[in-house]
């Protein structure tokens, strides 16, 4: 072990640090600057990509008279997404008087009669009002269930508690946790647990995803972990003990 004055416990000079080289000192230069352009640039083209796809269907619906490359002749990014805002405020505010509810329902029973149109129609249906009416359609809390064998453990996020046919079946105590894949948390699938066999998560919805969307590769910052924080024992915790006699 050497000491301040770089002399090892022999008595031995301590041989100085190697210096990175050129080569080495660029690429790690070239790696920052990487990963502090990376999601900048990501989310440029995102949001490109989503503009011009707008653009690129609505413009088409606009007469002439309206569209800004009659009288400027450059084209104006964005001024479809404007007229599509714009428009579904205008539709908002009509389908809330009673002519416009009437048009709705009717608009509603034509497209649940088509035979294949109804399935999708209802499902998305569905899927829309919930996301937009429920005020408690988001997701509860994080917590780690232990699937798909004991011993191994995956994030999940907590939907709701068992209601219906399904608390009747399993027990008022499960709750229904939805367990995404990575990198993609949009699928997945639903498993209805016992709360007392969850571990509950101290992080937010938003951490569990970035950390489902990065394979575990960002994993956002925790204190010392309290045993208040925890609703299940950890694996040590559930080792029976031996009698001391014994």
């Amino acid at each position: 072990m050497a000491d301040k004055s770089g002399h090892s416990d022999n008595g031995l000079m301590a041989p100085e640090p190697k210096r990175p080289s050129l080569w080495a000192w660029l690429r790690g230069r070239f790696l920052a600057g990487m990963v502090i352009a990376a999601p900048i640039a990501i989310t440029f083209f995102v949001l490109q990509f989503l503009i011009n796809f707008i653009d690129n269907r609505v413009k088409p619906l606009l007469p002439p008279i309206i569209q800004p490359e009659t009288y400027t002749n450059i084209a104006i990014p964005g001024f479809g997404v404007i007229v599509m805002i714009v428009a579904l405020t205008i539709l908002g505010a009509i389908t809330t008087n009673l002519l416009g509810r009437s048009v709705v329902r009717g608009a509603d029973r034509l497209l649940s009669s088509v035979p294949i149109v109804r399935n999708v129609y209802a499902a998305f249906k569905q899927l829309i009002e919930v996301l937009t009416n429920n005020q408690q359609a988001s997701y509860d809390r994080v917590v780690m269930v232990e699937y798909p064998k004991v011993g191994s453990w995956c994030i999940g996020f907590v939907s709701s508690n068992a209601k219906g046919e399904i608390a009747h079946r399993l027990g008022a105590d499960f709750i229904g946790v939805f367990v995404p894949t990575t990198p993609n948390p949009t699928s997945g699938f639903l498993i209805y647990v016992r709360e007392s066999e969850c571990i509950e998560m101290d992080m937010s919805i938003e951490d569990g995803a970035k950390m489902i969307l990065s394979a575990g590769l960002v994993v956002p910052e925790h204190g010392e972990e309290t045993p208040e924080q925890r609703s299940l024992p950890l694996a040590d915790d559930r080792t029976e003990k031996l009698p001391e006699d014994a």
